[in-house]
């Protein structure tokens, strides 16, 4: 697939910077696809930045670069999504720690706005993981945590609003016809994968809306990019194993350092602010079996800015750092 131009990750995170004229070119961006970190190693990816082009928006650089739309708005604090004006270097948080999670079928973690996708290893091929940004269920209507699995799939279906959608929608001033014709211009995208959550409601699907790619927006389901959809259906078979996690914070292991990566909570959880014994549990949990000195004025800093960017807390080699110096 296509792969981006990108620089290499260097402290504090952003060194290199993507050329602009690289940028007036790009296309919109399938998910990416990455070597399966060997045991030991949670971190796939890197941090990069790119210079905004006069006409662009986050939005555009976020599809460009296959993120969502939290994704580029909570590493870019202070710059106007709308408009963050030429030549503006832009964080592109394209490092990721994996979810603690099993490393098969389809895993979502929901804060981060996030499906992760494990295909089976065929014999000879080193395993992969692919990651597509995804929007999720909103408060009222909050995607299911658990285990599921694939129970159909189908491209260019109608779609049949339910009676509450129906409703949610006529209150707007924007009411739904009973049955929506199956194509591009169908709410759903032209592709959905149905899970096997009771009520049969929750669904993987695509969108004619990809604005808002990577928000908690939606009536439950998960929601792709059009180009994502389309490669996630054609690698993913009915009765695949789907896992959907609620992880704000994740921490893991690159070369024997510690890194931990925050997001903001979700809605229905903002009643309950992280705190700082939070983090202490959280590196607590990370160091049971393996103890090493943190660097908690770093640590903590990365806690409260909640940008989603994975980032050393280990002493070691004094490599934590703050973003600050990036922006």
């Amino acid at each position: 697939m296509r792969k981006h131009a990108a620089a290499r990750t260097v402290q504090p995170h952003m060194r290199r910077l993507i050329p602009a004229f690289l940028l007036a070119f790009a296309v919109p961006a399938a998910a990416d696809e990455f070597a399966l970190p060997a045991e030991g190693r949670d971190a796939i990816g890197e941090t990069i930045t790119a210079e905004a082009e006069a006409k662009d928006t986050l939005l555009d650089i976020a599809r460009r670069y296959g993120l969502g739309y939290e994704e580029i708005t909570n590493a870019n604090p202070g710059i106007d999504p709308w408009l963050p004006g030429a030549g503006t270097v832009v964080v592109v948080p394209k490092q990721r720690l994996l979810p603690r999670a099993p490393r098969s079928g389809i895993v979502i973690n929901l804060p981060e706005h996030r499906l992760y996708w494990y295909p089976p290893v065929q014999a000879g091929q080193a395993p992969v993981v692919w990651s597509f940004p995804v929007s999720i269920g909103k408060m009222d209507w909050n995607t299911p945590l658990g285990r599921t699995t694939i129970v159909s799939k189908a491209k260019d279906a109608p779609w049949i609003p339910p009676k509450s959608v129906r409703e949610e929608h006529a209150k707007r001033g924007d009411p739904l016809p009973a049955v929506v014709p199956g194509g591009a211009d169908n709410p759903m995208g032209r592709y959905k994968m149905a899970l096997g959550i009771p009520g049969g409601a929750y669904l993987i699907h695509g969108t004619n809306k990809p604005a808002g790619i990577g928000m908690q927006v939606t009536h439950g389901c998960m929601r792709l990019y059009p180009e994502d959809i389309e490669t996630l259906y054609g690698m993913v078979p009915i009765g695949t194993q789907v896992t959907i996690v609620n992880q704000p914070y994740k921490w893991g292991w690159v070369d024997g350092e510690l890194l931990i990566e925050v997001h903001p909570p979700l809605q229905e959880d903002t009643g309950q602010a992280p705190s700082l014994t939070d983090l202490t549990r959280l590196i607590v949990e990370a160091t049971r079996a393996n103890p090493l000195a943190i660097d908690w004025i770093g640590a903590e800093r990365t806690w409260r800015e909640a940008r989603g960017i994975p980032t050393p807390v280990s002493v070691a080699g004094s490599r934590t750092a703050s973003l600050d110096t990036a922006n």
